[in-house]
């Protein structure tokens, strides 16, 4: 499709004639970052990965963001019984474990994965790129997701492991900064 002053001129769609498999397609054309949001409750890792987690929202204070479909049954768990929440920004090389921790087997998603926990049940996984101790500082309806911005409270960045994106509805590891 070329974009012209014509095609751009013209009345805009509403929002219901847009079609939800082409507006998927759409959006799969911008690479995201992927990440799990999880926590220890009640003794028992439990998580959720997104593809929608955005960084530098504000840095004071310092908040990231990402958004939840209302069809999640894992999101309301961790929203309401877990004091702090673990970011892992998942590597290039962890595709099987986001796959793992997005399955629909709640009770297997951390089987066999490596993780550390703390004393406020934040649970980050080992090996990533970035992890991030946070806890909830709002949260907006958003059509058929929330959106939740969370206060990072703490951080450990491993500069030497590249990231994994979610682009063309595929996960595309990112190239090392020495290609």
């Amino acid at each position: 499709m070329t974009l012209s002053a014509a095609t751009l001129a013209k009345p805009a769609m509403s929002a219901a004639a847009l079609d939800p498999l082409e507006l998927r397609a759409a959006f799969a054309q911008f690479p995201q970052g992927i990440v799990v949001v999880a926590a220890e409750i009640n003794g028992s890792p439990q998580g959720l990965v997104a593809s929608t987690f955005t960084v530098g929202v504000s840095l004071e204070p310092p908040l990231v963001t990402f958004a939840v479909q209302h069809t999640s049954g894992t999101w309301p768990l961790l929203r309401d019984e877990a004091s702090h929440l673990g970011v892992s920004i998942i590597g290039s090389d962890q595709q099987g474990l986001c796959r793992k921790i997005a399955s629909k087997d709640r009770a297997q998603r951390f089987t066999d994965v490596d993780y550390a926990t703390d004393d406020d049940g934040t649970l980050v996984l080992a090996e990533t790129p970035l992890w991030l101790k946070t806890r909830i500082y709002n949260q907006f309806t958003a059509g058929d997701h929330d959106i939740v911005v969370l206060e990072v409270l703490d951080l450990a960045a491993d500069p030497t492991r590249n990231g994994l994106v979610f682009h063309q509805s595929a996960f595309t590891p990112l190239p090392s900064s020495e290609a």
